[in-house]
């Protein structure tokens, strides 16, 4: 193994002391937490409008059998360069998200750079579960953001289908991993968030399920318009009603499967942006994450209905955003629908649903297509798929281009400001990410 070139210079710098602010209201009154102070103006102010998306690029998704990982990264990299306007030698730096990476590009940030002959800038490979895509596109907006680049790559991939695993391969943590994670599956985990919600609502599971079985159809209907949905065929509600349960109240229309695919974006200064002619920014408003710290998974002060996670990172997300009542301010969103429960009850969780009352909302079409707030206007990850590192970044993807008037047949009216959340791990353990993004300066 040769040693990496990497120059590292460091300096003296004076710190002064800071007062903050922080006035957070949290549905769970145990994570209520107020601290008072003075915020002074050198504080972090987040990131809103200070990074543009120059272009963004997708493949389809799939069972990609007649390409490699290679060629769907080639793929999504072309559109998206071809969008953005730019050169291959005008990138600076890139970041690199793919989740399962033994069983094909394998580790580091060389399959990214081979791929696209990149010229010898940084590469960085992230990983963080199901919020990778979203990760990769963190760490390309920050380096804007900070003056560390003035064009970034963020690229994700997943090729998942030629392991003929019917779901994500087995991966471990280590003796953690196996004392919190025994005997458990992602179905029955999630099912079980199910049985939760339920209780704490009092919600018959038969109106839950009914629910849970719309938002599925409402997937299907979107993916059906979607050239590049892995997903294309529209369903009704009693088929997916009389499916096989694979845990109960989860059947088998309630399940997301895994898929081959792609997705990348350029990203830069807004200042930049216009000196190369872009009139139509869309520019980032906030990203956030948020990752359990085992409270969750070690007694019970959590009842398993909700997730701490997407809570807090939706509080910061919007606080970050100026964003005060998410229910009329944002346009359209997608979320982590790994399971129909987990996007129901993420409506709740990013307050844009009264807790306890998405699932009338949802039998009442509010999160339709021509709904007041469209969920998965794309499909989801239900029906466009979800290649575990590219998700996030398909998902910005369907947000860019509705903000643009691209979307073709599932084009919204007028979109100002999009919402993506992706939601890694188990109810009880994992990691939980925000972005959102807008026409610039709204």
């Amino acid at each position: 193994m040769g040693s990496a070139g990497l120059l590292v210079i460091f300096g003296k710098r004076r710190l002064t002391s800071r007062r903050t602010t922080v006035e957070v209201e949290s549905r769970n009154s145990a994570d209520q937490d107020t601290a008072e102070g003075e915020r002074n103006e050198d504080m972090a102010k987040g990131i809103k409008d200070k990074v543009a998306i120059l272009g963004m690029g997708c493949s389809k998704f799939g069972e990609r059998w007649e390409a490699d990982a290679e060629d769907l990264i080639v793929e999504a990299y072309e559109e998206c360069l071809n969008d953005a306007g730019v050169e291959t030698s005008q990138i600076d730096a890139a970041w690199f998200s793919t989740a399962i990476e033994e069983v094909h590009v394998g580790k580091s940030g060389l399959p990214l750079s081979m791929a696209l002959r990149l010229p010898n800038i940084p590469v960085t490979r992230v990983e963080n579960y199901c919020a990778s895509g979203t990760e990769s596109f963190r760490g390309a907006v920050y380096a804007v953001a900070s003056g560390a680049a003035d064009i970034a790559l963020a690229c994700g991939v997943e090729k998942l289908k030629d392991t003929g695993y019917g779901g994500l391969p087995q991966r471990s943590r280590g003796a953690v991993n196996s004392m919190y994670w025994a005997n458990a599956s992602a179905p029955g985990s999630f099912a079980q968030l199910a049985t939760a919600y339920s209780t704490k609502h009092s919600v018959d599971m038969a109106e839950l399920k009914r629910a849970m079985a719309q938002i599925s159809v409402k997937s299907h209907a979107n993916g059906a318009k979607n050239p590049k949905a892995h997903l294309r065929k529209e369903i009704d509600i009693d088929t997916v009603l009389n499916a096989p349960m694979v845990a109960a109240p989860l059947g088998l229309f309630d399940c997301c499967g895994v898929s081959d695919g792609a997705a990348a974006a350029i990203v830069t200064t807004p200042e930049i942006a216009k000196s190369m002619g872009k009139t139509d920014l869309v520019s980032v408003k906030a990203l956030q994450l948020a990752v359990s710290n085992g409270q969750e998974a070690s007694h019970n002060s959590w009842d398993g209905s909700y997730f701490v996670t997407t809570r807090k990172a939706a509080e910061r997300a919007y606080q970050e955003a100026g964003i005060t009542k998410p229910r009329d301010e944002i346009s359209m969103f997608e979320c982590h629908d790994c399971f129909s429960v987990t996007e129901l009850v993420t409506m709740e969780d990013l307050y844009i649903s009264e807790e306890g009352e998405a699932w009338q909302d949802v039998l009442d079409g509010f999160y339709n297509a021509d709904g007041q707030v469209p969920c998965q206007i794309d499909g989801g990850l239900k029906c466009f798929g979800h290649p575990i590192g590219a998700s996030g970044l398909r998902m910005l993807y369907e947000m860019y281009n509705q903000v643009l008037g691209r979307a073709g047949d599932r084009q919204l009216p007028d979109p100002t400001i999009g919402m993506t959340h992706n939601l890694g791990g188990f109810p009880h353990q994992n990691v939980s990410s925000i972005a959102i993004v807008g026409r610039h300066g709204a």
